[in-house]
């Protein structure tokens, strides 16, 4: 577990590892399958394998590249920028969206399963079943980083995670963790899944309103609260940006006096939270036809 944070190198030697994630795996399938989700040891095999899926897609091997971008033949040459990513414009992630991956492994090896459905399903499932906070955290900070970029693959996981294996009930507990770190990365996970535009009328009826109920009445004094209500703001934008139902939803569930609230820091710093309260109440104004609806 120390060695899996050790950098790129690290992380590298142990994914090249023969039979090491394969093993994790196991274990993780063999605690679950005992009703077990809470020993340490399923707790430190998780925080591996969230290790490991650090900047996964970035540090992937040629060979794997390849094979998972070959879809990615068809964007200009003028579009590539160095790395697996692509271009960030919306033109060419809309495209990614709707690129399926190439069909799944039935039984993956090594590195394969760290972003197989099968492992995504078992962090859902510990999400749901532990009641350790690490592992919580864990099992959402993994998915999270397998949801953070914006090639093929993270909205493949995404897909996976919203429509495939119903994850959304499981996070959506998480946003009423009394831990702190586990409602921020649950909460930074709802962010990256948010992103993809085929999933936001999903998102936006199962969690929007648990979104809205965990935004504080003012801006938060904890750094860790104040990178959680930033996460949440700039969720609800992702949501609301070009969905005026969402945003009457936002409404409807008494969001617009908290996000007014966030977004007036008294503080002679401008906190992450005003600044993306801000940019959602912009976003917000520009629905013209709520304009009566919110000054109301």
């Amino acid at each position: 577990r120390n060695m899996s944070s050790a950098g790129p190198e690290g992380r590298k030697k142990m994914r090249e590892c023969e039979g090491l994630i394969d093993s994790l795996v196991y274990y993780i399938q063999g605690a679950i399958a005992d009703h077990e989700p809470n020993d340490k040891a399923t707790e430190n095999c998780v925080c591996i394998l969230h290790n490991l899926s650090y900047q996964l897609e970035l540090e992937l091997p040629e060979s794997y590249v390849q094979s998972i971008y070959m879809q990615r033949r068809n964007v200009s040459s003028s579009d590539k920028t160095p790395g697996c990513f692509g271009t960030r414009s919306r033109k060419v992630k809309e495209r990614q969206q709707d690129t399926p991956l190439p069909e799944e492994k039935s039984t993956p090896k090594g590195v394969e399963s760290l972003w197989h459905s099968t492992l995504i399903r078992i962090y859902l499932s510990l999400i749901a079943k532990s009641t350790r906070n690490y592992t919580q955290e864990a099992s959402l900070g993994a998915l999270q980083n397998l949801t953070a970029g914006t090639g093929p693959m993270p909205f493949a996981v995404a897909r996976t995670v919203v429509q495939k294996a119903n994850g959304l009930p499981s996070i959506r507990a998480m946003l009423h963790a009394s831990h702190p770190a586990v409602k921020k990365t649950a909460v930074s996970l709802l962010r990256n899944l948010s992103r993809n535009t085929s999933l936001q009328s999903d998102i936006a009826r199962e969690v929007l309103p648990d979104l809205v109920s965990i935004l504080p009445e003012c801006v938060p004094g904890s750094d860790v609260a104040c990178e959680t209500t930033a996460s949440i703001c700039y969720t609800l934008f992702n949501l609301t940006q070009s969905s005026p139902h969402n945003a009457r939803l936002l409404l409807s569930a008494h969001g617009l006096p908290k996000v007014i609230a966030v977004s007036m820091n008294d503080s002679n710093m401008f906190s992450k939270a005003s600044r993306a309260a801000s940019v959602l109440l912009y976003s917000l104004w520009s629905h013209t036809d709520l304009h009566s609806a919110y000054k109301k």
